[in-house]
């Protein structure tokens, strides 16, 4: 881990004033790629073969009772390995359209909508790769799609199924996640019209739904034998996954009662004003009669999602309590071996989402949790708010986005269903039997039963896992025993994606984002675990005995207490977007000594590990509100248009190049001494999560950011054409010599996961000195892929934080970019 070289100080942060440079931006690669793998056919016989199986499909279609008019889904058996091609299966403007693909290691199955009368489109394709041959490359047209499909078959509700859990028996009833297809606006009619018919047949249908862009997301009760007994009831359905039941984890604490201490600091409690931003907990309600809570929780501000709840924290553990504590405070510990004044900056929202009268169902988390916030905001509208989520699910969608983590992304970037952008932060998870088995083996990070929880995987929310300094057990019933983690190391129940399959989480998010103190747990002589309250964080608590005070840990206050530094560096800039407030948080995150030694060395592959891990470290609050004269950040919000539309075409359009107000002669002056630099991207994707295969047209995130630096052998026009094809050739052609590139720590592809990249390097001032320039250059996405649902045109915020950084402290580089005219010690954003 770097030391921290920055001064004891209170500088603000440089917003970059002067706007980028906009380009015009096309992807500098390759070309179309090599030819699919293709089985042999005989393709006279093969394409017999498939029209025979259009007639069976037509002909099962009118045995199961659906008539003339009605769509067709379809699924195709194709060859392993084929996602790529899948797309071609699609013909949007014939209106059919692509619902699912579930790949398998012996075939792919792709389900297809076909409207009435359009099954003539695929036997044509057909009947020219039996007839026509393509004049440059002397194959049958359409081979790459043609040869790859096995078979070809009327749907079934399996085919539809796209959840890791098996499909259930016909006569369990459970509850359905339920994904339909919906084209035009009025998302209500497509909930009503299939409410209407579900009921028919006895199936439950909740009333809270989800919308993404061409699905409603619901949940239905009851059988698959009552689902069966209506084929016409799944032809507007595109997927159906098993609904999620909530299995948060609540440690059996044991409190203590430390009333007089809680009256002294109660003294010295300066209360945050009605304006200042917040934590906003979504948990089992906050008992807000707590000493220490009622100075920062209003009552107008305490909401339960169902009225008839109430707002007081109902749960046997009081969960919801224990993390306000944790939400305002930190550890209460801390506070209590001080005498100084508490000046609280931000304050607290609770709104209850769980309950502990009303817990058998499972619920549309995705859909609860937006209305939660919308309720929250509806109250205060222009407060700063950090939501804290602690309630996790089963982790059976490991990287793929489920439709809570879904909607939580649709939730955090905003738009016409859900309003403004949002910072939300998210719990990892912990195992829960796992830890007390008897073949647990700290750190269990590996075994596929311990991935992240869902939403964890959520692209747009800063997920949180636990490590802990909590390694000195005093009590002494606890004699004999050992702390599990070692100080600094990932805390015993949290959980990482290492144990998301290696194969399969290229491209998807790191996570968790970063880690804070979740507690630590016990081993004692016979290898039986606890929770000793020594190595646990003590918070509020109300309990029937009068005592105000017990200890929690795992996840939960970890999560509670990143929510705590976002809403405390909102305290110091009010101005800043959620992007940047969330790219703060992880710039500002270094890996403990205990976490590099956990995964030594510097190659790539180890990073990746280590970030899987634990990702970017522990946040540091000093780092993230404020810079030091030897230690400069720079902060830059602004706005680009990914693509464009060319005739028919939906293409990349600009990229942004910021000139780095670089303090060049300082530099040079340090020569060859050593300097650090950091850039962190922040984003958020909009979502499109229907398992259609996520490649090309079917992408999950709506665009993607990448950022580049200058290299110190590059002159600016020939860092234009690196990353750009449309960049014109100029007459500079001179040779690069020396180190062409940087020493990136995380490197350039790994470093492009999810919506929030971050990487740094290390080397001489005179090179850095060199290297001031820096682009934002976009990726394809669904807002691309997808040109029918005119999203192209769309605008993408990002915020971009780059920190400059040398061991010496009688260097002032901050002085040096504070007086050139391209920044400003004003940290503010205009209006957007």
């Amino acid at each position: 881990m770097w030391p921290s070289t920055q001064a004891v100080s209170d500088l603000p942060h440089l917003r970059i004033v002067e706007p980028p440079r906009s380009h015009p931006y096309t992807y500098r690669g390759g070309g179309g790629g090599g030819e699919f793998s293709r089985p042999p056919r005989d393709r006279f016989a093969h394409a017999e073969k498939l029209r025979n199986d259009l007639r069976a499909v037509e002909a099962a279609a009118r045995q199961r009772g659906l008539r003339q008019d009605d769509p067709l889904l379809m699924t195709y058996e194709m060859h392993p390995g084929t996602l790529e091609i899948v797309k071609s299966l699609e013909r949007q403007r014939s209106g059919i359209i692509l619902l699912n693909v579930i790949p398998g290691d012996d075939r792919l199955r792709a389900t297809v909508r076909v409207p009435s009368g359009k099954t003539r489109i695929f036997k044509a394709v057909i009947d020219r790769y039996e007839t026509q041959v393509d004049e440059r490359s002397g194959r049958p047209r359409n081979q790459d799609l043609v040869d790859n499909i096995d078979a070809v078959r009327l749907a079934t509700e399996q085919d539809l199924w796209t959840d890791t859990a098996a499909f259930p028996p016909p006569d369990l009833v459970i509850w359905w996640e339920v994904w339909l297809y919906h084209e035009g606006n009025d998302v209500r009619a497509t909930h009503a019209a299939f409410r209407e018919a579900a009921e028919a047949f006895g199936l439950r249908v909740k009333p809270r739904f989800i919308t993404f862009p061409d699905r409603v997301v619901l949940l239905v009760g009851g059988s698959y034998r009552q689902w069966a007994s209506s084929p016409r009831l799944f032809l507007s359905v595109a997927e159906l996954r098993r609904a999620k039941e909530v299995a948060t984890e609540y440690v059996d604490l044991t409190p203590r009662s430390q009333s007089d201490i809680i009256t002294g600091a109660v003294g010295r409690l300066i209360p945050p004003s009605f304006e200042a931003p917040c934590v906003c907990l979504l948990d089992t309600g906050v008992d807000r009669n707590h000493p220490l809570i009622e100075p920062a929780l209003a009552e107008s501000d305490a909401q339960a999602l169902d009225p008839t709840w109430g707002s007081q924290d109902d749960h046997p553990q009081r969960h919801g309590t224990a993390m306000a504590g944790i939400a305002l405070y930190g550890n209460l510990g801390d506070i209590f071996r001080s005498d100084d004044p508490i000046e609280l900056q931000h304050r607290l929202e609770s709104m209850k989402i769980l309950s502990v009268h009303d817990h058998n169902d499972p619920e549309l988390y995705g859909s609860l949790t937006q209305e939660a916030v919308a309720r929250v905001e509806s109250v205060s509208p222009q407060r700063n708010r950090a939501a804290c989520l602690t309630v996790t699910a089963d982790a059976r969608d490991g990287h793929l986005p489920s439709s809570w983590s879904a909607a939580i992304d649709q939730l955090i970037a905003g738009g016409e269903v859900t309003g403004s952008p949002k910072l939300l932060c998210v719990a990892a998870g912990n195992l829960r039997d796992q830890i007390t088995a008897p073949g647990y083996e700290y750190p269990m990070i590996r075994s596929k039963d311990c991935g992240i929880e869902d939403p964890g995987q959520s692209w747009n929310a800063l997920t949180i896992g636990a490590m802990t300094d909590l390694v000195m057990i005093q009590h002494e019933d606890f004699a004999g025993h050992q702390p599990i983690a070692t100080a600094g190391d990932l805390a015993p129940t949290s959980r990482t994606s290492l144990a998301w399959d290696q194969n399969d989480r290229q491209g998807w998010p790191l996570k968790p984002d970063v880690v804070m103190e979740g507690g630590n747990w016990a081993m004692g002589p016979d290898d039986s675990k606890d929770t000793p309250e020594d190595l646990g964080i003590l918070t509020t608590a109300v309990h029937p005995s009068g005592r105000l005070l017990t200890v929690t840990r795992d996840t939960s206050p970890a999560t509670a207490a990143a929510a705590r530094m976002a809403a405390r560096i909102w305290s110091r800039y009010p101005q800043l977007w959620p992007e940047t407030v969330r790219g703060l948080t992880v710039h500002s995150a270094r890996w403990t000594n205990a976490m590099l030694r956990r995964f030594p060395g510097s190659s790539r592959s180890v990073v990746q590990e280590r970030l899987r891990c634990y990702g970017y470290g522990v946040p540091d609050l000093s780092r993230a509100a404020y810079s030091a004269e030897n230690v400069a950040t720079l902060l830059f919000e602004g706005k680009i248009q990914p693509f464009r539309l060319d005739g028919s075409e939906v293409k990349s359009n600009e990229m942004h190049v910021h000139t780095l107000p670089w303090p060049i002669e300082v530099l040079q002056q340090l020569g060859h001494e050593t300097v650090r630099m950091r850039v962190t991207l922040s984003y958020f994707i909009e979502p499109s999560p229907g398992r259609r295969g996520w490649t090309r047209r079917h992408r999950y995130a709506s665009h993607g950011l990448r950022f580049d630096l200058k290299r110190a052998t590059e002159t600016p026009d020939q860092f234009l054409r690196r990353l750009s094809d449309s960049i014109p050739e100029g007459g500079d052609d001179v040779v690069l010599t020396g180190s062409a590139t940087q020493p990136w720590v995380v490197g350039p592809d790994g470093r492009t996961q999810g919506s929030i990249h971050c990487d740094w390097w290390e080397g001489t001032a005179a090179e850095l000195a060199s290297a001031g320039q820096l682009a934002v250059y976009p990726v394809t996405g669904w807002w691309r892929e997808r040109r029918y649902l005119n999203r192209w045109g769309s605008k993408a915020r990002y915020s971009l934080i780059v920190t400059l950084e040398t061991d010496r402290t009688d260097v002032a580089l901050y002085t040096a970019i504070v007086n050139q005219a391209t920044v400003s010690t004003e940290v503010i954003v205009e209006a957007s």
